[in-house]
């Protein structure tokens, strides 16, 4: 007798992933996956697609707001996405980008800012740009129980005084600036740090120097994880596509190939057909129809 095929078992269930875990993976060596998404479809997609982390990064200024860059993007526009992607999301990391201007004045603003992203957003914690200053306004958002992650190298808020979107690190001086920035930031409390177009080389000599999980974008392989914004892996849009920006897929085209087949149905009243249209029971259409006054013909030229 034939033993029966048994049913397929179910997926393991995911916890929801927390800060510590992030540290867990860095400990084991397993690549953190982190994306940047901005609405509520796309934190579906990033949650069934098993992420670890999603960021509601200020690049929505310039990816679906229609802004030339991230700097006009305000802490309202922002705090808008970011609760519509947590409530797409289970199990991803959730954390909140402080626009330009949100948090640079003073520890009282960050610590304001910050707060709003949790308590309005859902937010689990949030990223801001740059050492120096930027370091201490990230020591008072963690020690105001807020966790934080840091972003150095390339800092798109500030690339006008970077001379414009181009990789950092690539002379000695450069480079150890940029390690002194992540490691501010680290002594700071940062949970994690973003490194944006460094050189490979740069990160890798860095990497043993730092104890919280790194998250590359454009800085080579030996980070912790990778990070992506969602409209550029899938070429969601045409802008500028950064050296470091892998096209999984062409959503773009695809949406252009649907939307004009669609016009091209309308147009040739293709669409809609039988299947797309509800029906009357003939009897109250006749009911209808005696009901409805007399239709004026309109003489022709008229």
């Amino acid at each position: 007798m034939s033993t029966p095929p048994r049913p397929p078992a179910d997926p393991p269930v995911r916890k929801p992933v927390t800060l510590t875990k992030l540290a867990e993976m860095r400990a084991l060596g397993e690549p953190i996956v982190m994306v940047t998404a901005y609405d509520h479809p796309s934190a579906v997609v990033a949650e069934e697609a098993g992420v670890d982390v999603v960021l509601v990064g200020d690049s929505a200024a310039n990816n679906v707001l229609g802004y030339p860059d991230t700097v006009p993007v305000t802490v309202e526009e922002l705090l808008m996405l970011a609760a519509a992607v947590r409530r797409g999301l289970k199990t991803p990391l959730l954390v909140g980008d402080l626009p330009f201007g949100s948090y640079e004045a003073s520890d009282a603003l960050a610590i304001q800012t910050a707060q709003r992203f949790v308590k309005a957003a859902g937010c689990d914690a949030v990223k801001l740009e740059g050492g120096g200053a930027s370091a201490e306004r990230a020591h008072a958002i963690v020690r105001a129980g807020v966790p934080v992650m840091g972003h150095v190298g390339l800092t798109p808020q500030t690339a006008t005084m970077l001379g414009g979107y181009r990789a950092q690190g690539r002379t000695a001086m450069r480079a150890r600036q940029v390690l002194e920035d992540a490691l501010a930031l680290q002594e700071a409390g940062c949970f994690a740090i973003v490194f944006e177009a460094i050189p490979a080389e740069v990160t890798d000599a860095i990497m043993g120097h730092m104890e919280v999980p790194i998250i590359g974008i454009g800085a080579g392989r030996s980070t912790d994880g990778q990070v992506l914004v969602l409209h550029d892996l899938l070429a969601i849009h045409d802008g500028i596509k950064p050296k470091f920006v892998k096209r999984f897929a062409a959503v773009k085209e695809e949406m252009r190939r649907g939307v004009e087949a669609y016009a091209e149905e309308v147009r040739t009243r293709r669409f809609p057909g039988p299947e797309h249209t509800y029906g009357i029971a003939p009897e109250e259409l006749e009911r209808l129809k005696a009901d409805l006054p007399p239709v004026e013909r309109v003489p022709a030229g008229r």
